[in-house]
């Protein structure tokens, strides 16, 4: 692919219509989603994002000069974020970074424009590899869906164009444009890396199109998730919209039913609640009445032979 041709794929995705913060680590992707951001938009309507967790040392120190240096060659406005991961907190370190890099930019947009948007450099070959991953730590079709091009007032310009890690690089190896490499990202501690390095590669010597069948897959299940979110939204208006009377859900296929409690379950805490529909035969159990946690901060109600889902209380101090 010629570098002005992925430009113009980007153009085309009609993403980059209101003034954008770029989210900039310093990597190829974002290297090169900042320089085509500035061409087809100009300086003026885009500004850039670094956040420094400061996890890696002086490697941190260097993506972080790195993307100063570069924001001055363009002339772009770039904040940058510094942060430090609280002591002794668990979890997975690279998902705290990414809420914490999310978080940041939502602050960011906020505080620039009403109608600004944060832009992500994920590409196809990130969509692969997160397939991978959730399909492997996550149970459910939602694993297969991948990420979306554009979510609320967040969007992935390049993965929109179909734009892969490969053609990422020589667009910036073309323009001269040097990029930082994470070490991070090779080291096989992290199951992000295990993905890319061992179970590509070995998915590939399976079929060469192994990444390309993922990536279809993924596509045709978008479609087909669509449809049926829509089969649940009119399952619960021809119920009571926001519960359901537990004869009409135990009355539902059982795949159907799975589906619509834990839409309600997402819809009473605003997030995703994958645990939720395997629960379903335990909320039927209860009867007319009862209660029932079913994990991710939803706690499903049966009161008069009603179905509703509420976010699960809060646990009082202990005596």
């Amino acid at each position: 692919m010629e570098p002005g041709e992925l430009v113009e794929r980007v153009r085309e995705t009609g993403l980059l219509g209101p003034p954008v913060v770029v989210l900039l680590s310093g990597g190829r992707d974002s290297t090169c989603l900042l320089h085509v951001v500035v061409g087809l938009m100009g300086t003026e309507r885009v500004r850039a994002l670094h956040v420094d967790y400061g996890l890696r040392g002086a490697a941190s120190d260097a993506d972080r000069e790195h993307c100063v240096e570069l924001c001055e060659e363009l002339e772009v406005s770039l904040q940058v974020e510094r942060a430090a991961r609280p002591a002794g907190a668990s979890g997975n370190t690279q998902a705290w970074a990414r809420d914490l890099r999310y978080a940041v930019g939502a602050r960011t947009i906020a505080a620039w424009r009403d109608d600004a948007i944060l832009a992500a450099g994920h590409t196809l070959s990130d969509q692969v590899e997160t397939i991978l991953y959730r399909l492997a730590v996550s149970p459910g079709r939602r694993a297969l869906l991948g990420m979306e091009a554009a979510r609320g007032r967040l969007v992935r310009p390049l993965l929109a164009a179909e734009i892969t890690r490969a053609q990422t690089a020589a667009y910036c190896l073309d323009r001269r444009l040097a990029w930082r490499e994470d070490a991070a990202n090779l080291d096989r501690r992290y199951a992000r890396a295990r993905v890319r390095e061992d179970l590509l590669p070995a998915l590939r010597a399976v079929d060469d199109r192994a990444e390309v069948n993922v990536l279809r897959t993924a596509q045709l299940l978008r479609e087909e998730a669509a449809v049926l979110d829509e089969v649940v939204a009119e399952a619960l208006r021809a119920g009571r919209g926001a519960a359901i009377a537990r004869d009409a859900l135990a009355g539902l296929p059982a795949a159907l039913g799975r589906l619509v409690l834990r839409r309600l379950a997402e819809d009473a805490t605003g997030g995703l609640c994958p645990r939720a529909a395997a629960r379903l035969g335990d909320v039927l159990a209860l009867g007319p009445d009862g209660a029932l946690d079913l994990g991710d901060g939803a706690r499903a109600i049966v009161a008069a032979g009603v179905v509703r889902v509420g976010r699960t209380p809060a646990r009082g101090p202990k005596r």
